[in-house]
Order: structure tokens, then C-alpha cells, then sequence
């Protein structure tokens, strides 16, 4: 029984680990598509590269949902692998006698074992960071260099900031707002980032976890 059962578990967890890889390959194929929007004339408004921004951050939202019902059936293996055929292959002394209490009350009972802020910080830090950066990199250069621009001024960079603001208006809205609130939206992913993890949980039990 405990093999099928496990054979089953490992099943879902790896279904649920699919579907996290589908949401990431889908940001990272937004991100490449429209930077190469965004870039390749100066025809092409800086509003595609925050449009961008927008779309991976739709993408995050899902995965932190996903990644907690994958946290859920992660769990269980685990408890399995390190309670039941770690103990097989080579027995210890410390072999906790109620390891199968926390299975049986999460198959009564499924709940999530992590917040949704928690799996939300936690897939930043691991993968979506790094798009919001490269993100970052190509809206900076977009709004400061007037070869990117529709006029094609033949200068590498701009001259003060109140052109940068210029640059940076997105219709209604003055480049002053937009600029502000691009980096309050980055500074809350810093926050993010630093955000300190728990230390229960497979991070308590091996340096090998997603």
C-alpha cells in the first residue's frame, strides 16, 4: 500500500511541478517577444516594456497559487522519503514513531502549509526577479537613449532629467508618476528578495528544495 500510495504522491507533485514550469517558460517567452518589440525600432512605445511587466506579474500571481498545492503534495513525499525508506535503507535510532501522523491528518484534512505571500516572496526570489531586472534594464535604456526614441536625436544619452520625464510620460499619466511608481513597485520587490524564509519545512531538512 505505502508504494502505491507513494507512486501516486510523486505523481501529483510532479503534475503540480509541470504546471509551476509552464507559467515561468510563458514569462520567459513574454519577456524575449516583447523586448524584441520594444527594442528593435524607436517607433515602438516604452509602454510594451510595463505592458510587460504587467503580463509576468499575471503569470506570478498563478504560480504562487500553483506552487502551493505543489508545496502540499511535496510535503508528503518527503515525509515518506525521510521517515519511511530512508529508515528501510539504513536504520536510525531516532526514528520518530508518529512521522505518519502529519500524512493522515493532511489526507483528512488538506490544507496549505505555506501562506500565499510566502510561496508569492518565494518564487520571486527564485525565478522572477531576474525577468523583472532584465525588464528594468530594457525600460531604463529605452526611456534614456534618444536613438530608441521616435525622433532618433543622434545622441547616445540624454542630457537632464526632465527629459527622462518627458520620455517617460505614458498618456494621461506624467513621466514624474510613472517613474514613481515603477520604483515603488521595485522596491517592493527588493522587499521582497530580503524577506526572510522560514527555517521549518524542507529548508530545515537539506539544501535540495524548489
Amino acid at each position: 500500500m505505502i508504494i502505491h500510495y507513494y507512486r501516486g504522491e510523486i505523481g501529483r507533485m510532479t503534475s503540480w511541478r509541470d504546471r509551476i514550469d509552464r507559467t515561468t517558460n510563458w514569462s520567459m517567452t513574454v519577456v524575449a517577444g516583447l523586448l524584441s518589440v520594444s527594442l528593435s525600432t524607436p517607433s515602438s512605445h516604452h509602454g510594451v516594456v510595463l505592458f510587460a511587466m504587467l503580463l509576468i506579474s499575471v503569470f506570478l500571481l498563478i504560480e504562487a497559487r500553483r506552487y502551493r498545492f505543489f508545496d502540499v503534495y511535496r510535503a508528503r513525499v518527503r515525509q515518506l522519503e525521510r521517515h519511511y525508506f530512508a529508515q528501510a535503507l539504513c536504520p536510525r535510532a531516532e526514528l520518530r514513531a508518529d512521522w505518519a501522523e502529519a500524512i493522515a491528518a493532511s489526507l483528512r484534512a488538506p490544507v496549505f502549509l505555506i501562506s500565499y505571500r510566502e510561496a508569492l516572496f518565494r518564487r520571486i526570489r527564485r525565478n522572477y526577479i531576474w525577468m523583472y531586472f532584465i525588464l528594468l534594464l530594457a525600460w531604463g535604456l529605452k526611456i534614456s537613449s534618444p536613438k530608441l526614441q521616435a525622433d532618433e536625436s543622434p545622441a547616445e544619452f540624454i542630457g537632464n532629467l526632465q527629459q527622462l520625464m518627458i520620455n517617460a510620460h505614458l498618456g494621461p499619466l506624467p513621466g514624474a508618476v510613472v517613474l514613481a511608481v515603477v520604483a515603488a513597485f521595485y522596491v517592493a520587490l527588493i522587499a521582497a528578495i530580503f524577506y526572510p524564509e522560514p527555517d521549518d519545512g524542507e529548508f530545515a531538512h537539506g539544501e535540495v528544495h524548489v
